[in-house]
C-alpha cells in the first residue's frame, strides 16, 4: 500500500505544479529519494500515467485523459448546465465538490461573469471543516466518523473565523443539519462567503453544490434565494448521476 500512496503522491506533485517537472522536483516535494522516484516514474510512463520530454521532465500522460472523461460522465450530462444555471440566478460562481478521503475536491465549476469574482481550479481538494461544501458532506457523518477524520486531518486555521476544536465543529454541523445547509462564513478565507447543499445521502460517494462569492455581494437576501436553488440542484445532479449509473 505505500508504494501506491507514493506513485499517487508523484502524480499529485506533478498535477499541483501544471504537470511538468523534473525529477529532483518531484523527489523533493514527495521527500523520496530519487531512485525510488525514478522507479516509480518508470512505471508510471510504461502505463501512459506520465511522459518523459526530450528535456528529461516528466509530465501528465495522456492515458488520464479517457480516465477524467469517464470520472466527469459521473456527474451527469447536465452538471454543467445545472451549474450554469445557479450562475444566471444568483450572480456567483457555482462549484460541485466530492469528498475525497479527509478533504473537499472540487470536480466542475462555472465561475461567476463578475470581473471580481471566486475561481476555483477543479481538482483542488480544501479541508473539510472551514468550507461551505465540506461541512455540508460532513454533515451526513456521525460524530465518531467526524471525530475521526478531524483526528487524522487536523483543523487548520485560516483566518480568525475558521472553526478550531471539535466541540466548535460539531456545533456547526449540528446547525448545517437544523438549517439544511453550510455556510462558510470567511473561514477559508477573509471577505469570501460561500453557502453550500449537500447531495441527498445514499451514494457511495458524497458530494456537494454551492455558490461563492465576496463577502459584499453573498448578503443574507442572497443566501436565502441560493438555498432552495441549491437544493433544486443537489436533486437534479443527483438524479442526473443515478440515471448514469
Amino acid at each position: 500500500m505505500q508504494s501506491v500512496h507514493r506513485a499517487l503522491d508523484v502524480i499529485e506533485v506533478v498535477a499541483a505544479a501544471g504537470g511538468l517537472l523534473a525529477i529532483g522536483e518531484i523527489a523533493a516535494a514527495c521527500a523520496l529519494p530519487v531512485p525510488t522516484v525514478h522507479r516509480m516514474l518508470r512505471t508510471l510512463v510504461d502505463r501512459g500515467y506520465m511522459r518523459q520530454l526530450p528535456n528529461r521532465q516528466y509530465a501528465l500522460g495522456f492515458r488520464f485523459v479517457p480516465l477524467g472523461t469517464a470520472a466527469g460522465a459521473l456527474l451527469g450530462t447536465d452538471a454543467e448546465s445545472v451549474l450554469t444555471g445557479l450562475v444566471t440566478a444568483l450572480g456567483e460562481s457555482a462549484n460541485v465538490a466530492i469528498m475525497s478521503g479527509d478533504r473537499a475536491e472540487y470536480v466542475a465549476q462555472v465561475p461567476s461573469g463578475h470581473s471580481m469574482r471566486l475561481f476555483t481550479e477543479v481538482g483542488r481538494r480544501v479541508e473539510l471543516h472551514c468550507t461551505g461544501v465540506g461541512k455540508a458532506m460532513l454533515a451526513q457523518l456521525g460524530d465518531t466518523q467526524v471525530d475521526a477524520i478531524a483526528r487524522r486531518a487536523g483543523l487548520p486555521v485560516h483566518t480568525e473565523h475558521t472553526i478550531a476544536t471539535p466541540q466548535a465543529l460539531h456545533a456547526a454541523l449540528a446547525l448545517v443539519r437544523e438549517q439544511g445547509y453550510a455556510v462558510d462564513e470567511q473561514e477559508q478565507e477573509l471577505g469570501v462567503r460561500c453557502v453550500a447543499v449537500a447531495l441527498p445521502n445514499g451514494g457511495p460517494t458524497r458530494m456537494a453544490v454551492s455558490v461563492s462569492g465576496p463577502l459584499t455581494r453573498m448578503g443574507q437576501s442572497v443566501i436565502a434565494r441560493a438555498v432552495p436553488l441549491l437544493h433544486s440542484a443537489a436533486e437534479q445532479l443527483a438524479s442526473d448521476i443515478t440515471a448514469g449509473n
